[in-house]
């Protein structure tokens, strides 16, 4: 069988669970050589022992902090080579209301979501543009494409993440690098069973009603799951969609149309 990404080396932040350990494999499925990185190193390195094909590896890093990048990428170029493919999928999520949003927050907000996405781009760039190929896809968020309440420091970080895309997207556009936005509803992550946690204990709710509340958003009724925010990236680094670029593509059931 043919693997489509046969000795490009991928790089997936927030790769220790959910979502990006699911891309992870998506692409190590395909060939690829992953380097996986986030905060904790023995979550990293068990989510890379596991990956088919190989070898792999894993580093950490803080995608806030500048040097961090620059130390990380620099180990994963020594480990693995140049870097063909980048996904920032490292993010969080943190919700109050707007009046109780403290400064703090919403740096955090900024500093993860969108302030990662940049300084990992920056990092990688180079080696794709030495090779004239390259792959950016950026996790954004449905976050990203419309508002929800109680989240305003994430919504307008992700919605950053969408501009940072549009904008980059262009400057590459004759360089063979594309760069483009996946967009997840809510997905089943660790970030979702805090917001479920969080709507039981302050309705008195069930768990099986709180997760009722957020699948309500999606139009089939569900949650998205890891693996289909996967299948998108998997395609967006393939060939086949060598023509996309500047695009974010929502996977939500058709929540965000």
């Amino acid at each position: 069988m043919i693997k489509h990404l046969h000795d490009k080396h991928a790089v997936v932040t927030g790769a220790a669970r959910g979502i990006g350990a699911a891309i992870a494999h998506a692409l190590a499925a395909e060939g690829a050589r992953v380097t996986l990185m986030g905060r904790h190193l023995d979550a990293l390195q068990s989510v890379a022992a596991a990956l088919p094909g190989g070898p792999h590896a894993a580093t950490t890093v803080d995608v806030a902090d500048a040097a961090s990048v620059h130390a990380a990428f620099a180990r994963a170029r020594v480990q693995q080579g140049l870097i063909a493919i980048l996904v920032n999928n490292a993010g969080q999520a943190d919700s109050a209301p707007f009046a109780k949003t403290s400064f703090e927050l919403w740096q955090r907000m900024m500093a993860v979501n969108l302030t990662g996405s940049f300084l990992c781009a920056q990092a990688a760039l180079p080696d794709m543009l030495e090779a004239g190929w390259g792959r950016i896809v950026n996790i954004a968020s449905t976050a990203g494409l419309k508002g929800y309440a109680y989240v305003s420091a994430y919504t307008a970080a992700k919605h950053g993440v969408i501009g940072l895309t549009r904008s980059l997207a262009l400057e590459l556009a004759t360089k063979g690098i594309t760069v483009n936005a996946v967009c997840p509803g809510y997905t089943e992550t660790d970030i979702l069973r805090d917001s479920i946690a969080n709507v039981m204990a302050k309705t008195g709710r069930s768990e099986a009603e709180a997760r009722a509340s957020f699948a309500a958003g999606n139009p089939q009724g569900r949650i998205v799951q890891p693996e289909q925010v996967a299948d998108a990236v998997h395609w967006l680094c393939s060939t086949a969609a060598s023509a996309i670029t500047g695009q974010a593509l929502s996977v939500s059931g058709g929540e965000v149309m």
